[in-house]
């Protein structure tokens, strides 16, 4: 049967209220206050100071979408609500919480900049920049590391399972946050070394998580030497830049690399058949929040050409991202 065009732009239009109703779920703990047994929306009320009626009709439009599940005023756990728990193994709850702060949601009233204009909207409603803002608000910043663990957690086992890492004796983490990706690697690989390169003052939010075979160098990609390894990794960092910035961070790399140096971009490709497509999605959130973007596989290869290495091949790690393998040239 024929979608009803009208209908179509109904849901779209007023999208706001099924995210903004899974934000605030995820901020209020719900999900933790609901344990294996179903329980009535009187007591999930009275767990988590929220009005009973009120958080009854929030969760009957998300279990429409199949986020919880309820029977009257009995609600019980879903798949996708479980992910909502802090102590679920692939928790999704701190991202759901990101999505969810005034910061993003502010930067959606002026969208109509980025449309205009090309962009970030976040220039009209923090001029400091994203990660100038992030640096200075703690409370802030942390939401978004743990965000950004929570995403890597559940692509990390992927990339191991996709690509052999063995064969590199030091591996850099270029922008690696924590440090989650890197560390789970030199489990893997027991003969590798790694270095994790980030801003000094993600660098020294890593004290305390240590590895034996990790060292941290903090600097800026943009101005300060990258250390000189067999392979870099470079997780969700491209699509933060638009190409001119891309292309720098990729040249640093180069320049820090020997001939034959292996270069892996774990990003989020963006397919070339129509339809739905998470990557569409994170595209414009790029567009609006950071003036980056998500790319396709052409894309990448030609930047990453432009700064001297030579494509080899995309791994799919079956995990909601891929790896875009890549050579420094010997020339």
């Amino acid at each position: 049967m024929e979608k009803d065009p009208s209908a179509t732009l109904r849901t779209i239009a007023a999208g706001h209220c099924l995210a903004r109703s899974l934000h605030v779920i995820a901020d209020f703990g719900v999900a933790d206050a609901l344990d294996e047994d179903p329980e009535s929306t009187e007591n999930l009320a009275e767990k988590v100071g929220a009005n009973p009626q009120a958080l009854g009709r929030v969760l009957r439009l998300l279990a429409a979408h199949d986020i919880f599940a309820m029977q009257g005023d009995t609600v019980r756990h879903t798949p996708a609500s479980r992910l909502l728990r802090a102590d679920h193994p692939r928790s999704m709850r701190p991202l759901v919480r990101m999505y969810g702060r005034p910061m993003r949601w502010r930067t959606y009233e002026y969208m109509d900049h980025s449309l205009r204009t090309g962009e970030p909207a976040t220039s009209q409603t923090i001029p400091e920049g994203f990660w100038a803002y992030m640096a200075e608000h703690p409370e802030e910043g942390q939401i978004f590391n743990d965000a950004m663990q929570a995403k890597a957690q559940g692509a990390t086992a992927g990339i191991l399972a996709t690509y052999d890492f063995s064969r590199f004796q030091t591996i850099a983490d270029i922008g690696g946050g924590h440090g989650h990706l890197l560390h789970a690697v030199l489990e893997a690989v027991p003969t590798a070394r790694g270095v994790l390169f980030d801003l000094p003052h993600v660098i020294a939010e890593t004290e305390g998580v240590s590895h034996e075979r990790l060292t941290t160098q903090a600097g800026d990609f943009f101005h300060d030497d990258l250390p000189t390894c067999d392979a870099y990794l470079l997780m969700e960092v491209i699509h933060d830049w638009g190409d001119t910035e891309a292309l720098a961070i990729l040249r640093a790399v180069r320049r820090a690399s020997q001939p034959g140096a292996t270069v892996l971009l774990v990003e989020k490709i963006v397919s070339d058949k129509p339809g739905p497509d998470w990557a569409k999605v994170l595209d414009i959130q790029m567009l609006t929040m950071l003036g980056g973007r998500q790319r396709t596989e052409t894309e990448y290869v030609d930047l990453l050409s432009q700064a001297g290495f030579r494509f080899v091949r995309q791994v799919d790690t079956g995990a909601g991202v891929a790896i875009i393998e890549a050579e420094a040239n010997t020339e």
